[in-house]
């Protein structure tokens, strides 16, 4: 599962790219272009950055996760009460659920970076699992089996109210997005960056020139839990609405697909990989509700078969 193209040769680019700018005015642009697919854009973009958290522990760091969902609901429901009971402020909300998922991935850090990889395989499931169950039996304070309903948000910097159609939720979601992706974009391509892809690569010998190992795998554990909280307060703020569904386990191995479509250790890859899952899966699964995951591990196979480089060497002739 190895980016489209390799790594160093994104460390020896810092500056931004042309086709980086392209991408962002694409993405600004999106909102407008297709404002009557307003809903599914924000649901896109939502994906993408909850893809891109992952993609901090799997492709940079070599921690793997088959939970990463616990972050993402906690993050919806730390969103919907707080707009519930203390504020309904959008920025507030975001900057709440950012630290509240900071905080929570901290404390499940301490455990998920003992052991082998199964270990932390089954520790990270067990974290969404309990996040479940607390979601489920917490039913008078988060809705239970019927979800956390009426999140009823203010205006967007006290301006831009929640229309109907979701244009300004879709905008909302975009520039959250993008200013996150710039901050991200910054942090591997930094020192702190290269150091996390040396421990993934060989952490007896990164432990062997100094690097400390164990306070930065949990450094950029709380940052991508945080804005996996991040890609969840979005949603429950976008949609006034968040169920058991964000704790799912569903959900930890769609944006695991994801990644493997799109490529990991490769910031874009978890974008690239949403957009192109949920499309397939918007339009196959109105054309076979039943069989749409045929599709979509047919994919998988042609990925592994014929490989992801051959597939997007397109990409990577125009980027050059």
């Amino acid at each position: 599962m190895s980016a489209p193209w390799g790594v160093s040769e994104v460390m020896d680019h810092h500056k931004t790219q042309w086709w980086e700018w392209l991408g962002v005015l694409a993405a600004l642009a999106t909102p407008v272009v297709f404002s009557s697919h307003a809903m599914m854009v924000n649901e896109i973009a939502i994906t993408a950055l909850f893809a891109v958290a992952l993609d901090l522990i799997l492709g940079y760091s070599g921690i793997v996760s088959l939970g990463h969902a616990a972050f993402f609901g906690w993050g919806a429901y730390s969103a919907g009460l707080f707009a519930k009971h203390l504020h309904n402020d959008p920025l507030m909300g975001l900057l709440f659920a950012l630290l509240s998922s900071g905080v929570l991935g901290l404390i499940c850090s301490l455990t998920v970076l003992r052991g082998s990889d199964l270990t932390r395989l089954m520790v990270t499931l067990g974290v969404s699992l309990i996040g479940f169950e607390l979601a489920n039996r917490l039913s008078d304070l988060t809705g239970g089996a019927d979800g956390l309903q009426g999140v009823l948000m203010g205006p967007v910097l006290g301006v831009f109210e929640f229309d109907l159609s979701g244009q300004v939720a879709c905008i909302y979601s975009v520039f959250v997005v993008l200013l996150v992706m710039v901050l991200l974009r910054r942090l591997v391509h930094s020192p702190f960056g290269a150091s996390l892809m040396a421990i993934r690569d060989n952490r007896l010998r990164a432990m062997a020139i100094g690097l400390s190992v164990s306070k930065n795998l949990m450094i950029v554990y709380c940052l991508s839990a945080a804005v996996a909280g991040l890609a969840g307060a979005l949603l429950a703020q976008t949609t006034g609405f968040a169920s058991l569904d964000v704790f799912s386990f569903e959900r930890s191995a769609d944006v695991m697909l994801m990644l493997v479509i799109g490529g990991v250790g490769w910031l874009y890859g978890g974008v690239l990989g949403a957009i192109v899952f949920k499309l397939i899966q918007d339009q196959l699964s109105s054309l076979t509700p039943q069989y749409w995951m045929f599709w979509i591990g047919l994919l998988l196979v042609m990925l592994v078969l014929v490989g992801r480089e051959r597939l997007l060497s397109p990409l990577k002739g125009l980027r050059s």
